[in-house]
């Protein structure tokens, strides 16, 4: 458990910027006191001190704002950045050197018994928002967008946006396992975005092949990529 916690302030420290030091992230970030109280919660749970495991996990939930089942499997060097609005359910299994963001949800989706949350494996970032629902699989070195809804298992090295979350692979690979989590959001693709374009590329080849040329007509955005306010009606 000791070696936990050590890999945990390290976690938090190396992947925050705001972070000035080993103190300061010990005594400040709610993420890691819910990760720490988290991993004592466990420990009673493991030895059937249920109860005790429960109230110190309420406990947690009011001063930290993140909701862990002491039931719930955490890897080492787990990162829960801003921390509010965390949801990791009771089946939930984390691998080693996550990053989680605000308002994310591990939950399920039964009710019956058994495994019904999330498996997390190794590196996988997890945006702020985002819901993973199910007793499925994120495959290591993955990433999820911000406000993504993922209802089915994740490849490795795959990318996931939108809603209901679509799967993107991701030709190169992690090099290795002590590089840092990729953060970059403005980076995501957007799936939506991407189709319309292509649609409107093909409507005017179209045209232009019928009538010799395009309209250009309806609504889209500039060559900046900025939508013209007078094509709607609000």
């Amino acid at each position: 458990m000791l070696r936990a916690l050590r890999s945990d302030l390290r976690a938090a420290k190396a992947r925050d910027p705001a972070a000035r030091s080993s103190a300061e992230v010990a005594l400040c970030y709610p993420g890691l006191h819910a990760v720490w109280s988290h991993r004592v919660c466990h420990w009673l749970w493991q030895r059937d001190a249920k109860f005790v495991a429960r109230v110190l996990s309420a406990v947690t939930r009011a001063v930290t704002g993140v909701d862990i089942h002491p039931g719930a499997e955490l890897g080492e060097g787990l990162f829960i950045d801003h921390a509010t609005g965390v949801v990791i359910g009771e089946t939930t299994e984390i691998g080693a050197q996550v990053t989680l963001y605000q308002g994310v949800t591990l939950g399920g989706t039964s009710l019956s018994k058994g495994k019904r949350h999330p498996t997390v494996e190794d590196r996988v970032t997890i945006g702020a928002g985002a819901k993973v629902l199910g007793p499925i699989t994120i495959g290591h070195d993955s990433r999820i967008g911000a406000n993504a809804v993922v209802v089915r298992s994740v490849p490795p090295n795959s990318v996931v946006v939108g809603v209901p979350g679509q799967i993107i692979s991701r030709s190169r690979p992690h090099p290795v396992t002590t590089t840092p989590p990729d953060l970059e959001e403005k980076l995501m693709p957007d799936l939506v975005g991407s189709s319309l374009q292509s649609l409107l590329r093909r409507v005017d080849l179209l045209e232009t092949a019928v009538n010799g040329h395009s309209d250009q007509g309806g609504a889209r955005p500039s060559s900046s990529g900025v939508w013209s306010g007078e094509d709607f009606s609000i």
